[in-house]
């Protein structure tokens, strides 16, 4: 069986970030992906929004405090997760969010036309780490991940 969802959109606010008595970080993000499309009755542009909650553990929760705010867009892997709670009412409620296990930070986009940012000494430019969970192994920069090992089957596919 597989439980994978894949998001790659805006956050819609900052990260709230929550320190536990036993020490843990979680996050919080609230990521809209957009889905636009074109009316097949009217022939109008329409767009839709969909709000996707992201909880991110430990080190993500670390690196969503320092490098993500609002506006920016984010590519997140993670299992879907429904859990119930009571509210003040005593009434069981459900939310459904998605527990990352992977975010990668996307890069800024430059208006069309502007000049590329002067690049500053790399001591002080801070990179953050992404944590690859599938090989442990750090990335300084989060959009070259490592690449998968290539298996004989690889090869054998068509595209």
């Amino acid at each position: 069986m597989i439980n994978k969802a894949t998001i790659l959109g805006r956050l819609g606010a900052d990260p709230e970030v929550r320190h536990l008595e036993n020490g843990v970080m979680v996050a919080n993000i609230n990521v809209a992906t957009t889905e636009v499309y074109k009316d097949r009755n009217t022939g109008e542009r329409r767009e839709s929004t969909e709000w996707h909650r992201i909880v991110l553990w430990r080190g993500l929760a670390d690196i969503a405090e320092k490098y993500l705010k609002k506006g920016d867009l984010v590519y997140i892997e993670g299992k879907i997760e429904t859990r119930s709670y009571q509210d003040q009412t005593g009434v069981t409620k459900y939310t459904t969010d998605i527990v990352a296990r992977e975010m990668k930070l996307m890069p800024k986009a430059r208006p069309e036309g502007a000049p590329a940012p002067a690049a500053a000494p790399a001591s002080q430019k801070p990179q953050p780490e992404v944590m690859q969970p599938q090989t442990n192994t750090m990335v300084n920069d989060p959009l070259q991940a490592p690449a998968a090992p290539n298996t004989a089957a690889d090869d054998d596919l068509p595209f």
